[in-house]
């Protein structure tokens, strides 16, 4: 089921604009929601990056941010160019449509492998990794069922349910959705698995940098990847607090439809699941439920989707700096709970563009905390 045209619109970045989007989102304190914010509000990654140091002492911060260098950058370029990988912007063709609409999308992901499954319609499908029989079982047969109908397969690479659901759907189109950077697939028993699809049997995705070795708190991210790229996500056998949970979550937050296998009570990989279920996943007992269920949103692509871009110099608005009493009023604003951005303006009265760029400020200084939903909260040391 490709995306076909519409699955690829987008505009393709210039070499100095992907060697400056690249710096941008691999200096520190520089989120997929504060890169947006930057080239919104200067324009293009080359002039935020000038700006860089002066909007974090200004925010508040007791040392020099670290902006990478234009060295670091090209030798990251390079060694995806020697693995075979290629980073894709948000607004590019190539760039899966469907996580472009998430809130934080990473500005940027490495890709491998066969680039045209990234536009056409996805399922994410993960579970535990200690999988049952019956479990890994049922995890290959329904992704085998969903890739005939037109579905591309996402997962994790993890052991378990992740590497049946990738291994049954090869023939079909897998994402494999890596917590490191491209060269550094986990665990070690998929490495033969992960040659298969990056040689061309499917498509491997990171925003993780080159080199870059997965940690416990990488796994989330890898998550939220694979909750964005489909437009649903199943889940088999997921015991409690699993990061299988973290992902529905994550889908859910998305508004993507979350799929649940049910099974026995006396199993603890099936207490995630069942829990789901009881919370308003959608009962899965087959392929065809997934299939039905999604049948309606399969057309989510659409041409007037806004795509991110780099406008002209000659659309952009000259670089003001915000007086000091409404920086003031937007700080005292905020506070330890999450509160909406909308809210914030309109509490304060501020311009909505000050507001942004007083964010981003605090956001580059560390000392602003960005939730779901685009909501924010001021950090506070702790005592």
């Amino acid at each position: 089921m490709s995306a076909d045209g519409e699955g690829r619109r987008g505009v393709v970045l210039s070499d100095r604009q992907r060697l400056s989007w690249l710096r941008l989102i691999r200096s520190d304190n520089v989120g997929p929601a504060t890169f947006r914010d930057l080239i919104n509000h200067f324009g293009s990654a080359d002039e935020a990056i000038e700006q860089l140091p002066e909007l974090s002492r200004r925010g508040g911060s007791a040392r020099a941010i670290r902006v990478a260098s234009i060295e670091e950058a090209e030798r990251e370029l390079e060694a995806a160019e020697r693995f075979g990988a290629v980073f894709i912007g948000i607004g590019e063709p190539d760039y899966p449509p469907a996580l472009r609409r998430i809130d934080g999308a990473p500005p940027l992901i490495a890709a491998v492998g066969d680039l045209a499954l990234a536009t056409q319609v996805a399922v994410g499908m993960v579970g535990a990794r200690n999988a049952s029989v019956s479990g890994a079982k049922m995890a290959a047969r329904m992704a085998r069922e969903l890739g005939t109908a037109g579905y591309v397969v996402v997962s994790g690479l993890a052991r378990g349910i992740d590497a049946a659901a990738h291994r049954a759907s090869l023939e079909y189109g897998t994402i494999a959705a890596l917590a490191g950077g491209l060269d550094q697939p986990y665990p070690p028993e998929n490495l033969d698995l992960y040659d298969e699809i990056r040689a061309g049997k499917g498509l491997a995705i990171s925003e993780m940098p080159m080199g870059w070795e997965p940690r416990a708190r990488d796994f989330p991210r890898r998550n939220r990847l694979i909750a964005g790229v489909g437009l649903g996500l199943v889940v088999v056998e997921a015991a409690q607090r699993s990061g299988s949970l973290i992902t529905a979550r994550r889908a859910a937050d998305f508004g993507r439809l979350v799929f649940a296998v049910p099974g026995s009570p006396l199993d603890p990989r099936a207490a995630g699941t069942n829990g789901l279920l009881k919370d308003g996943a959608i009962v899965t007992t087959s392929s065809q439920d997934v299939i039905e269920a999604l049948a309606p949103s399969s057309q989510l692509y659409s041409d007037d989707e806004p795509v991110m871009e780099e406008p002209d110099d000659d659309e952009t608005d000259p670089f003001v700096e915000p007086r000091e009493d409404d920086r003031a009023r937007v700080i005292e604003a905020l506070g330890p709970s999450p509160s909406e951005v909308d809210d914030i303006i309109r509490h304060t009265g501020v311009a909505a563009a000050t507001v942004y760029l007083v964010l981003i400020e605090l956001d580059l200084a560390g000392r602003l905390h960005r939730h779901p939903g685009g909501m924010v909260s001021l950090a506070f040391d702790d005592p």
